[in-house]
């Protein structure tokens, strides 16, 4: 898998992990990238261009001899994150800001490097309350810019205080307004890594709206990682002991 982050830089300390950029295999599967988020100057922000071949690698036994998708048994922390977050429910404004947040963040480097800063993050972002980072200044701004715990990335640290201050304005709230994307009707369970979209025409949709409302590094596979990840469509391999928990 080869990412190509176009104006992005990589500030000094946060540089990929050695399984590559999020998590440990192709972008289509699980918490991945690839496809059309290049980055442009366009109202949705900077996003990653990412080009990959992705392997028809099926679910793999972990050493407890639960079935799993593969990337979920590269490290303990991943596994914790595919057993119990990846792919689960997740409600609440402020719950999917921060992760909508730390999808944008993620671009270009390993998720767990965001998944081993993801409490640093929380801090430094008052816990991701919404009308605390959008009262955010350039004194705030010059603060996360000097903090190792998190990614030191301009751009990043901008999009998120000017999402925060679009996801004020959505009247229906952040949560019920990317929830009325999710599946209606479930897809076939993908057997393999291969089987599993970078992008769909929900998350192209949803990305569009989001830029029309003023969001910021949510493209349409940006959008769809973090439609994996908070449960908006079920991405666990058909083999996977946690699809169907």
């Amino acid at each position: 898998m080869t990412d190509v982050p176009r104006g992005d830089t990589v500030p000094p300390g946060d540089t990929p992990g050695p399984d590559g950029p999020y998590p440990p295999m192709p972008a289509q599967a699980g918490p991945g990238r690839t496809g059309g988020d290049a980055i442009r100057p366009a109202p949705g922000g900077p996003e990653l261009l990412v080009v990959s071949t992705p392997p028809a690698k099926g679910a793999v036994a972990g050493p407890d001899g639960r079935l799993r998708c593969p990337w979920g048994l590269s490290t303990a922390d991943y596994v914790a994150y595919h057993d119990e977050e990846w792919g689960r429910p997740v409600r609440g404004d402020q719950a999917i800001f921060e992760r909508l947040c730390l999808e944008a963040f993620q671009s270009g480097l390993s998720w767990l490097t965001i998944l081993r800063k993801r409490e640093n993050f929380r801090k430094a972002f008052a816990g991701f309350d919404i009308p605390a980072v959008a009262a955010f200044t350039d004194a705030d701004v010059a603060r996360l810019m000097g903090d190792a715990g998190i990614v030191r990335n301009r751009a990043k640290v901008n999009a998120a205080i000017t999402n925060a201050r679009a996801a004020l304005a959505v009247t229906e709230g952040l949560s019920d307004l990317v929830w009325s994307y999710a599946e209606t009707a479930p897809r076939p369970a993908p057997r393999t890594l291969a089987d599993l979209p970078a992008q769909t025409d929900a998350s192209r949709a949803l990305a569009k709206e989001l830029r029309k409302r003023g969001f910021v590094f949510t493209g349409p596979v940006t959008v769809y990682a973090a439609m994996q990840a908070c449960g908006l469509v079920n991405d666990h391999l058909e083999a996977c002991f946690a699809r169907n928990r």
